[in-house]
């Protein structure tokens, strides 16, 4: 099977184009407006882009009526929002707080989601999710698309604290991802979790494997005296 995006039709009952880059992390979003009217919103175009210092990004297509996203509104508005991880338990709570509610919804109260606050920022931060971090917002990358929802923002934020459970840790002091089952998003209305870990050492020298890791004063200390 061959096809060129809006130039050759694909010939399949479903477009293939999200199924091909999975599985995708959730941006489980949090923002406050400057009214003070929290939000929640999921987007499955979400990554973290580098460690040191912590970056991370989320892409917000516009919503069915042409308007840009609350979360991107907000995060512009007030430099602030919060990353919480989506897991399978949550999963009717990430669900439902998908839909294109009215800015002045809270989708916490929607959601039955308790709210934790944050201790840098503003947005609260989903009590009821084992991993959240705090981020400042950098800048939007605007990229004009097709149609009404084509257009998409990419939001990029710098990550200024992280909130992880006790109870999301191994004995070895790592995070214990099989327990948690983060959920991530595949094509269709298709999800999954990760619920096997495999390890897999890195074959890299010594500075380039602190960097996988991504530990900054590992990655520093793996370059020796300068």
């Amino acid at each position: 099977m061959y096809y060129e995006p809006g130039r050759m039709p694909h010939g399949l009952p479903h477009d293939p184009f999200k199924s091909c880059v999975v599985p995708r992390p959730i941006g489980w979003i949090s923002t406050t407006s400057r009214d003070g009217i929290d939000n929640l919103a999921p987007f499955s175009q979400f990554q973290n882009i580098t460690f040191d210092p912590p970056i991370v990004m989320f892409s917000a297509n516009q919503a069915s009526d042409g308007r840009r996203k609350d979360t991107t509104v907000n995060a512009e508005q007030t430099g602030q929002f919060v990353w919480n991880m989506a897991t399978y338990d949550l999963r009717e709570a990430v669900n439902r707080s998908s839909e294109e509610f009215a800015p002045e919804v809270d989708e916490f109260a929607v959601c039955n989601l308790s709210k934790a606050a944050s201790r840098l920022v503003r947005p609260p931060r989903v009590a009821e999710s084992p991993i959240q971090f705090e981020c400042e917002y950098l800048n939007t990358v605007r990229i004009p698309g097709n149609g009404i929802m084509g257009t998409v923002d990419v939001v990029f934020g710098r990550v200024l604290a992280v909130h992880v459970a006790d109870w999301a840790m191994r004995p070895d002091g790592r995070i214990d991802i099989p327990r948690i089952r983060p959920l991530a998003r595949l094509g269709y209305h298709d999800y999954t979790s990760v619920d096997h870990v495999f390890t897999m050492p890195t074959v890299m020298k010594a500075d380039g494997g602190a960097g996988l890791e991504g530990s900054p004063e590992k990655a520093l200390a793996a370059l020796g005296p300068r």
